[in-house]
């Protein structure tokens, strides 16, 4: 972790860093993986001097985590494809149920 950086965000590195190596991850992907969702939170929060558009604009980690989760067994959710065929411009889209979202974006 950078010098400076406060106490709740040498415990959040930690937090996902353990995460990430009980499920398998390297060491140091591990560590960079951690370092680097740390900085971009730090910029969001704007602790951090400097910080890049796409750290201020993207949407936050955790976001991005829990959007991620719901990629289990049943596969992406219904608002997941469709984003996906709107990111893509297909056409019809927005009278597609989930199944036939999967097959205009090429799923089984």
């Amino acid at each position: 972790m950078p010098r400076g950086s406060s106490p709740k965000r040498e415990r959040q590195y930690e937090h996902i860093k353990e995460g990430l190596e009980e499920r398998g991850t390297p060491e140091k992907k591990a560590e960079e993986i951690a370092a680097r969702t740390v900085n971009k939170e730090r910029a969001r929060a704007g602790e951090s001097k400097t910080a890049s558009k796409q750290s201020l604009e993207d949407i936050s980690s955790g976001r991005r985590g829990g959007l991620h989760s719901h990629q289990g067994a049943q596969g992406p959710t219904y608002d997941q494809l469709y984003a996906e065929a709107q990111r893509r411009n297909i056409h019809g889209r927005s009278d597609m149920n989930k199944a036939e979202l999967k097959r205009a974006l090429g799923g089984s």
